[in-house]
């Protein structure tokens, strides 16, 4: 046993070795014979896009190359020839939420195409990733290509597909004050709002029109990761123009990058944490160092456990609410990889030390009281064994 990564008080059992072998019994827990990992196995039964492209990450990262190029082979199973991915697979269960999506075997939406980010992370494992370039190239275009605009940056045609289902960030849509009642009702009725093209792609959604800049961060983001493995020099160049798109969405007073779209002058510029991700794609030092150092400031968004879910001075700040101020392991991990990318070698190693901290502290829940560690949702939830990629080797 050990007292902590780096010092900082992680004074839960942190032996590097007993992490990834607890997260690998998480893992273990939740595959299934079909080749992927769901989320949990008695919350969220079925195969999720973002979600899966973490477990492939952290498969590979325990040294099972088969089991993650599954993972990432199956969750293009449904991929169309526009090349939309679906953010639900409901393989064995087609009819589940047919009604609800119109239309039987997935969801009419997608999510944060994390992907291209997986593959690279396979590649760099020296594991073949030969036949899934082309699928994720294409899912990438579809979003680049044939979804809507919204001053310059790609739309979102749900809130789902952002990953941060019920941030304060939405609060536009949701007039007279956020409930949890409400909002239910209100992301029920934009699922039959989004327009699809005559093959079922989510192009718009003229009920929710907005841009999140965290959703847009992470397009570029997986872009240039997937560019990385193929040299692909027309997808570095999209995620270039969208990468410096973003750079007129950062406010100085604030802090933060902005979305555009209807929630522009209201819930778009609240300081959430996916409003932080374009750090991944950013250049500019001084707002690299002022990001960091409100990720680790325990009186904007640092704690023990990750970074909260919200910056603490907002009045929408709830400590516990889903996606309205917790931690979330699959975001501190990938501030983690912004902290790498930036060569900030220091901050990495804080960051490796929350997600372990969390996931530990919470026996691998899905999310973390932001103040004190406690367990949130599901568990043992998939994505928290990406404390296992963070430990030290």
């Amino acid at each position: 046993m050990t007292d902590g990564i780096d010092g900082e008080g992680l004074t839960l059992p942190a032996d590097p070795e007993l992490v990834r072998a607890s997260a690998r019994a998480v893992l273990e827990s939740n595959w299934r014979s079909e080749g992927y990992t769901v989320p949990n196995a008695e919350v969220y039964p079925f195969q999720w896009l973002w979600d899966s492209c973490f477990h492939a990450i952290t498969w590979a990262d325990l040294g099972e190359p088969d089991r993650a190029r599954r993972e990432l082979a199956h969750l293009f199973r449904t991929q169309n020839a526009e090349g939309f991915v679906p953010h639900v697979d409901y393989e064995f269960s087609p009819n589940h939420h047919g009604d609800f999506w119109k239309r039987e075997g997935h969801s009419s939406i997608t999510q944060p195409p994390m992907f291209g980010h997986a593959i690279a992370e396979l590649a760099r494992r020296n594991i073949d990733v030969s036949d899934l370039v082309g699928k994720a190239t294409d899912g990438l275009n579809f979003l680049f290509d044939l979804r809507s605009r919204v001053d310059g940056l790609i739309a979102l045609c749900h809130p789902w597909e952002s990953g941060g289902d019920d941030c304060p960030r939405w609060d536009h849509w949701s007039p007279g004050g956020w409930s949890v009642t409400k909002w239910r009702e209100t992301k029920g009725a934009l699922v039959t709002s989004v327009q699809h093209s005559p093959l079922g792609s989510p192009i718009s959604n003229p009920s929710f029109v907005v841009a999140s800049c965290g959703f847009n961060a992470l397009v570029a983001f997986n872009a240039y990761e997937l560019a990385s493995v193929t040299s692909d020099e027309v997808l570095t160049e999209k995620a270039d123009l969208l990468s410096h798109r973003l750079l007129a969405q950062w406010d100085e007073q604030l802090g933060t990058w902005v979305d555009t779209g209807d929630s522009a002058s209201d819930s778009g510029r609240v300081r959430s944490l996916d409003a932080l991700l374009p750090v991944l794609v950013a250049a500019d030092q001084p707002v690299i160092e002022r990001v960091f150092d409100n990720l680790r400031d325990e009186a904007a968004f640092g704690g023990a456990c990750g970074p909260a879910g919200m910056h603490r001075d907002e009045p929408t700040f709830e400590a516990r609410t889903y996606w309205r101020g917790p931690a979330w392991p699959q975001l501190t991990y990938l501030f983690w990889v912004a902290a790498r990318r930036h060569d900030r070698v220091a901050d990495a190693r804080a960051f490796a030390a929350m997600l372990t901290r969390g996931a530990l502290n919470s026996s691998w829940a899905e999310y973390w009281d932001a103040n004190d560690g406690s367990g949130l949702g599901a568990a043992p939830q998939s994505w928290a064994a990406l404390a296992a990629v963070v430990q030290p080797r």
